[in-house]
C-alpha cells in the first residue's frame, strides 16, 4: 500500500513540470494554446487512481495514491528559498490544481466492484 502512495507523489512531481506543456498554433483569429501537459497528467492521474483502487480492492488504495499526489503538487506550489517555483500562479496552473483535485477525489469515491461469492458458478452447479 505504501507502494501505491510512492505512484502518487511520482506522478506529482513529473506532472507539476508537464503539466506546463502546450501547443501553441496559429489561427486565423489569433493564437490558440492547446494545454495537452495538462490533459495528459489528469488523464494518468484518473486512470490511475482508479486503477489502486481495483488492484487493492478497496477505495483505500486510490486514496493513498490521490494523497501522494496532492502533497507532492503542494511541494511543487510551494517557493523554495530561492524563488523557484515548478506550478506558478497562473490561470493554466490553477485550473491543473483544481481540475486535478475534483477529478482525483471524484475517481477515489466511486465504488469498487469486486466478484461476488453469490454470482460464481460452483463446478457442477447449475442456475
Amino acid at each position: 500500500m505504501a507502494g501505491l502512495a510512492l505512484i502518487g507523489l511520482l506522478i506529482g512531481v513529473l506532472g507539476g513540470f508537464v503539466q506546463a506543456d502546450r501547443w501553441v498554433v496559429a489561427v486565423p483569429w489569433g493564437v490558440l494554446a492547446v494545454p495537452w501537459g495538462t490533459a495528459l497528467v489528469l488523464l494518468t492521474l484518473v486512470l490511475t487512481v482508479r486503477g489502486a483502487c481495483w488492484l487493492a480492492y478497496s477505495r483505500w488504495g486510490g486514496g493513498l495514491l490521490f494523497a501522494g499526489w496532492v502533497i507532492a503538487t503542494l511541494a511543487m506550489a510551494t517557493q523554495t528559498p530561492s524563488g523557484d517555483l515548478a506550478i506558478s500562479a497562473g490561470a493554466r496552473q490553477w485550473a491543473y490544481v483544481l481540475a486535478g483535485v475534483v477529478l482525483g477525489s471524484a475517481s477515489t469515491t466511486f465504488p469498487v466492484l469486486t466478484p461476488h461469492a453469490d454470482t460464481i458458478m460452483e463446478p457442477g452447479r447449475n442456475r
